[in-house]
């Protein structure tokens, strides 16, 4: 029997801690590398080192992007079929998988280069801010192909039903990243350069460290030269199942660059650090419910493979309650403590305290509802149905948050972007509660269909 197996199996509960809390806690070191990032840079460059981050930060979410496209599609793909008992095939997948991720980095990161400076000041770069904003992007797009590869073979991990050797991958780049970045910053006196290249050393690393887990003998997926062949069927469906976490992060960075723009227009770059520090702040506490997300989403997948309905609501249910309450404790302290998270980026930028401890309470206000919009969307990308899931994805940042950004400024000038955000956070909770309704309902039907055969012959 495959050790995937007892996915199907296994009580609900201790499956979903089993495979959030090693991912929860990879993506809270890596949150909080984030954080510690804009930290250092804060306190030895400046605001103008954060705002440069803030705006090159776009460029990065693309290639992150490109990077969701073909990691979470084919794990979501590779979870599926183990759940259909289709070995052969998940490997096939595996192996397309590395090849596309490889070729899209390589490709992104070659554009990004030779049209720098152009998007820089496209995004929002203010003559004091490029230079550091471009120190900062080129060191990273040079690592693109080793961030990006890592990343997705981290997920693939995860759907061999192995969460806790993914953790490591995670945990190996961002302990080395925190120990690097002191060193590289204020060591060595490299700035916001130093930054950058611990960034892309520490990536690399997990990146080794994840190839090398594929070619040992504690893999159960083998990395195999003729799956390296990619086959168009397969390619097609791993971009479709990817592109709804692919449109989330795109209009991200579509969402970043108007933001920018806007928040340059009414507020200058005081306005950009600041909201590039929120950012931080918004990813730690959204990184737990992350790491539920991606923890439920192969139990989901290999039940719903398997046709063990109820299994898969239960799942659902209990990833909700749990991200729900986690992001309801990150409100308090946001409510509470709002001065005090952002004295923690700069002591001395007066300007930059009153407008975060002002704009951190505001653009926040409806933070306990996006662990249910989050988890709610990733469903439906974990059942292979990306239409429902990209649509959802991108409720929250392209169908109400940009038209609220380009219009509530007009009028209420620099809190209209603020208060854009929360508006735009409970739209989309409403609307994930009313597909996932439905789906519910749906998922009732199959599995009184699966069990009415049953009852015919009792």
């Amino acid at each position: 029997m495959h050790k995937s197996q007892y996915l199907g199996e296994e009580k609900i509960p201790k499956l979903l801690l089993r495979f959030s809390i090693p991912t929860i806690a990879g993506m809270l070191v890596n949150a909080i590398y984030n954080v510690v990032d804009r930290i250092f840079i804060g306190n030895s460059v400046g605001s103008l080192g954060i705002a440069g981050i803030t705006i090159g930060f776009p460029i990065m979410l693309i290639t992150m992007a490109f990077a969701m496209l073909v990691g979470l599609g084919a794990t979501s793909l590779i979870s599926i079929k183990l759940g259909e008992r289709n070995e052969k095939e998940a490997e096939l997948i595996l192996g397309n998988g590395i090849v596309l991720l490889i070729l899209v980095s390589v490709l992104i990161s070659g554009v990004g280069l030779l049209f720098l400076d152009p998007l820089l000041k496209l995004f929002g770069a203010s003559e004091e801010v490029l230079p550091y904003a471009r120190e900062y992007i080129q060191i990273i797009l040079l690592g693109t192909v080793f961030m990006s590869t890592g990343f997705g073979m981290s997920n693939f991990i995860r759907a061999e039903g192995k969460p806790v050797i993914s953790m490591y991958t995670m945990l190996i780049g961002a302990i080395l990243n925190i120990i690097l970045n002191p060193i590289f910053i204020f060591g060595f006196g490299w700035g916001i350069k130093g930054a950058a290249l611990a960034t892309v050393l520490s990536r690399t690393v997990s990146t080794v460290w994840v190839v090398y887990y594929f070619l040992s003998a504690r893999s159960y997926l083998k990395i195999q030269v003729k799956n390296f062949n990619l086959q168009m069927p397969y390619v097609w469906k791993i971009l479709a199942i990817g592109s709804a976490p692919f449109a989330m992060q795109l209009s991200n960075s579509l969402l970043n660059v108007i933001m920018n723009k806007r928040l340059s227009d009414y507020g200058g770059d005081v306005a950009v650090a600041g909201i590039g520090v929120i950012m931080s702040v918004a990813v730690l506490m959204l990184m737990p419910v992350i790491g539920i997300n991606q923890g439920a989403q192969p139990i989901i997948g290999y039940n719903y493979g398997a046709g063990q309905f109820k299994r898969v609501k239960d799942t659902l249910k209990l990833a909700i309650g749990a991200a729900t309450l986690i992001v309801c404790v990150g409100f308090v302290i946001i409510q509470l403590f709002p001065q005090q998270i952002i004295y923690l980026f700069n002591r001395e930028d007066q300007a930059l305290l009153q407008f975060g401890t002002h704009a951190l309470r505001i653009f926040l206000l409806f933070l306990p509802v996006i662990g249910f919009q989050i988890v709610g969307a990733n469903y439906f990308q974990a059942v292979g149905k990306p239409r429902q899931a990209m649509f959802l994805s991108l409720s929250r940042q392209v169908l109400v948050l940009i038209p609220l950004i380009l219009i509530l400024p007009n009028f209420y000038g620099l809190d209209g972007i603020l208060y854009a955000a929360p508006v735009s956070d409970l739209t989309s909770a409403i609307l994930t509660g009313v597909f996932l309704y439905m789906e519910i309902k749906n998922l009732n039907e199959k599995t009184k269909a699966n069990l009415q055969p049953c009852s015919e012959g009792i």
